[in-house]
């Protein structure tokens, strides 16, 4: 159950349990949907000029995650499984179409996908 109060210049206070929500004036002085009401209305704070950001320096590059690094080999290791499945699989049953045109583009694109996370930013 969700009750509303009204405090003085404060703005709206939700309660609900054990959990207190403030809507209106924030601690900063502004308020908290007034932000909202000029992004969808397309206007530009008055501060708009002097809140504006300037520049951005990133000193290094952010490490790489070691599971994004675990997913990239277990890929390539399924990769690997495929092109030897279907090597097998052609000299097995006699299909006559060369292998490395099922795995050949598997690689090509497997490589250029390691080298844009690898080298990309």
């Amino acid at each position: 159950m969700a009750v509303r109060d009204n405090f003085a210049g404060s703005g709206a206070v939700v309660r609900t349990g054990a959990c207190t929500l403030q809507f209106g004036a924030d601690r900063y002085g502004g308020s908290v949907f007034s932000n909202l009401l000029q992004l969808i209305s397309r206007r530009s704070p008055p501060s708009y000029d002097l809140e504006f950001v300037r520049e951005v320096r990133v000193t290094r590059r952010a490490p790489r995650s070691a599971k994004s690094k675990r997913l990239m080999l277990a890929g390539w290791i399924l990769i690997a499984l495929k092109c030897w499945l279907v090597a097998w699989a052609v000299g097995h049953y006699n299909v006559p179409v060369n292998p490395l045109w099922v795995t050949l583009p598997t690689v090509i694109f497997a490589g250029v996908c390691t080298l844009m996370y690898f080298l990309g930013e």
